[in-house]
C-alpha cells in the first residue's frame, strides 16, 4: 500500500466525494479514483458505498478511517515539528468540549498567547468529548467527568455547583435555595445519559431517597431552557452553565454538595505534543 492511495482513501471518507477530496488533495478526480480502486483491489476489500456523487464507508472503511486519521495526525504533527523550531506561530488545535461556558475562558487564555494558532471547537457530553479524543479528531478535551482511563491525561481545572431551575411561575420561583427532599415528586427534565450534571442530580437525589417524576430526556440545553421556561418541569445546570433569562429562576441546594468539575483532557500518548502541552501550560496558569 502507498501512503498516495491511504492518502486518496481518507480525503473520500472524510469529504463524503470523490470530487471534494481531488480538490483538496489538488489532483484530478481520475487520480483519486484510481487510486481507492487500486487500494480495493490491491486487498481484495470493499471500503465505499457508492450512491451517485456521493459515497460513504464501509464498515472496512469505517475501520480503515480510523486508523488513517492516526496516521495523518501523526504527520501533521511531525510536519509541525520540522517547520517549528521556536514558539508556536501557526498550527491547528481541536478542542472538544462539554459546553461554551467552560471552555471560553480558555480559548480566551489560549489565544493571547498564541495569536496565530487556529482553534476549531466542537461540543457534547463527556463521552463524545472522550470518543474524540480517542478516535484523534480533538487533540484537547473539556469536560467534566473523567473515566478511570489509562488511555487519558487529565488535569483539574475548576469545580462549579449544580443549581436548580425553574419557570417564574413555578412555587420555587420566589426562593434563593431549597432542601433536595423537597424535589420530591416534581417533574424533572434530565440530560441524556452520559451527562456529568445529571449524575450529579441523581446521586444527590439517591442520596436523600428522594423520587422526582422524570419527564423529559433532552440532549440541547437550549431546548431544555424552553421546556423550563414553559413550565413543563425542572431541570439540573452547573451554576457556571445557567444563563439568566426571561421566564427563569434559579436556586441552590442548600443542604447537599452537589457540583460538576472541569478536566483538561487528552490522550496520554499526545500529552507531549507541543500544541497540546502548550494549551496545558497557559490555561493551567489562568485563576
Amino acid at each position: 500500500m502507498r501512503l498516495t492511495q491511504l492518502r486518496s482513501f481518507h480525503a473520500v471518507a472524510t469529504s463524503g466525494s470523490f470530487t471534494a477530496a481531488a480538490q483538496s488533495l489538488h489532483v484530478s478526480q481520475p487520480t483519486v479514483t484510481t487510486q481507492v480502486g487500486q487500494l480495493e483491489a490491491l486487498y481484495k476489500v470493499e471500503l465505499f458505498h457508492r450512491a451517485g456523487r456521493h459515497v460513504r464507508p464501509t464498515e472496512m472503511g469505517e475501520r480503515l478511517l480510523h486508523l488513517s486519521r492516526q496516521v495523518f495526525s501523526l504527520e501533521a504533527e511531525a510536519v509541525q515539528l520540522l517547520r517549528e523550531s521556536g514558539e508556536l506561530r501557526t498550527g491547528h488545535l481541536r478542542v472538544a468540549a462539554v459546553g461554551p461556558a467552560q471552555v471560553t475562558k480558555m480559548l480566551a487564555a489560549f489565544h493571547q498567547h498564541y495569536p496565530g494558532i487556529k482553534v476549531s471547537v466542537s461540543t457534547g457530553n463527556s463521552q463524545d468529548v472522550q470518543d474524540r479524543l480517542a478516535d484523534y479528531s480533538a487533540d484537547v478535551g473539556v469536560l467534566a467527568h473523567v473515566a478511570s482511563d489509562k488511555r487519558f491525561v487529565s488535569v483539574p481545572y475548576s469545580d462549579h455547583p449544580v443549581v436548580i431551575f425553574c419557570s417564574t411561575h413555578h412555587r420555587f420561583a420566589r426562593r434563593r435555595s431549597i432542601r433536595t427532599d423537597e424535589l420530591a415528586g416534581e417533574k424533572l427534565i434530565l440530560r441524556e445519559l452520559g451527562s456529568t450534571t445529571r449524575r450529579a442530580i441523581e446521586s444527590a437525589l439517591a442520596a436523600a431517597k428522594v423520587e422526582a417524576e422524570v419527564v423529559m430526556e433532552v440532549g440541547s440545553r437550549e431546548i431544555i431552557r424552553e421546556a423550563v421556561a414553559q413550565n413543563l418541569g425542572v431541570a439540573a445546570v452547573s451554576e457556571v452553565e445557567f444563563i439568566p433569562g426571561p421566564g427563569l429562576h434559579a436556586v441552590r441546594l442548600d443542604d447537599a454538595q452537589v457540583r460538576t468539575y472541569v478536566h483538561m483532557v487528552c490522550l496520554a500518548e499526545r500529552r507531549d505534543m507541543r500544541m497540546v502541552r502548550a494549551f496545558f501550560e497557559v490555561v493551567g496558569k489562568e485563576p
